[in-house]
């Protein structure tokens, strides 16, 4: 059994993304990582920090980047696609460049792909999520934060990157262009693994925060719309109350560490549960229709979400929970 490692990046180090870390989390048990690196600014150093890691796992497909040719998001499907089209295992292993595995769940994430590869039904494995945010010590329950997500498919060509790559769909007559399309596509028939993603999208400086924010609304908006949009903004993002967020109380992955103890923005966070700036535009997860749906989900039914998407069918039986 092979098993293949793969993300897209670009400008990792000047939007304060851990992608060195994440490559890392899941080397031991990859046969190979493949990395469609963009072609990011000239001050940028994700290149050097993915070499710096030192390992002839690592794979560098260099790309360049047309969110005009792939609008509203999908130049990040595209890029995907590209490094998963290099990927010789036999299960493939996406992360993204801010999501991290804990070293304690790769026993269990390769023993489940091993008892798994004969079984034909399984299109791919489903993986739980922790979101962290403001800092490394809270992290979202709210409603609208996916709780599951696919991060390890077969390596089988119509198995494609979808939407925006947060997930993956079967697209049996894809045109090349069109990841967003749902008319013939078929969601993947998952089974559980058994272990998290620790995600770190939404834990950076609030002024990298804020430029991150900027060039993900860039990909999915385009230039014009978002230079209309950030006209009157902050150059820092706020995250609003920490007090009111769930507390984390687990063990970070070890290869965080070093990236752990640059956090020095402890002093800009409101780690109070009032509200410090009153006029400033709210989260989705302040509202007061996500205050109730969280609350009805974590409180009455158990953590059991209301509604949502669901881009997987999980399959029925033991084996696959």
């Amino acid at each position: 059994m092979r098993i293949s490692g793969f993300t897209m990046v670009k400008n990792a180090t000047l939007l304060y993304y851990p992608i060195k870390q994440a490559i890392q989390s899941i080397l031991p048990i990859v046969d190979e990582f493949i990395v469609a690196l963009g072609d990011c600014d000239p001050e940028d150093r994700t290149e050097a920090e993915i070499r710096s890691i030192g390992s002839d796992k690592i794979r560098i497909i260099h790309t360049v980047w047309d969110i005009e040719a792939y609008p509203n998001g999908m130049e990040n499907a595209h890029q995907t696609d590209i490094a998963r089209s290099h990927c010789t295992g036999d299960w493939l292993f996406y992360l993204q460049a801010d999501e991290v595995v804990h070293e304690k769940y790769l026993p269990v994430i390769r023993q489940r792909c091993e008892e798994l590869l004969s079984d034909p039904a399984v299109e791919g494995l489903l993986f739980q999520y922790l979101h962290f945010w403001g800092d490394y010590h809270h992290h979202q329950v709210s409603h609208g934060w996916y709780k599951n997500e696919i991060r390890i498919i077969r390596n089988l060509p119509d198995i494609r990157s979808w939407e925006s790559a947060q997930s993956f769909r079967r697209i049996p007559a894809f045109d090349g262009k069109n990841y967003r399309q749902k008319q013939g596509t078929h969601k993947l028939k998952v089974a559980k693994v058994g272990a998290f993603i620790y995600h770190y999208g939404w834990v950076r400086p609030p002024q990298l925060m804020q430029a991150k924010k900027k060039s993900l609304d860039t990909i999915h908006k385009g230039e014009s719309r978002v230079a209309e949009m950030y006209q009157n903004s902050p150059p820092e993002f706020d995250y609003g109350p920490l007090g009111r967020m769930a507390l984390f109380t687990g063990t970070q992955p070890a290869v965080m560490k070093d990236w752990i103890e640059k956090f020095d923005w402890r002093e800009q966070l409101n780690y109070s549960g009032k509200e410090l700036h009153p006029s400033r535009d709210k989260h989705k997860h302040e509202s007061f229709k996500y205050r109730l749906l969280t609350f009805a989900e974590q409180r009455l039914l158990g953590g059991k979400e209301i509604g949502g998407f669901k881009n997987y069918e999980l399959l029925r039986g033991k084996k696959y929970r």
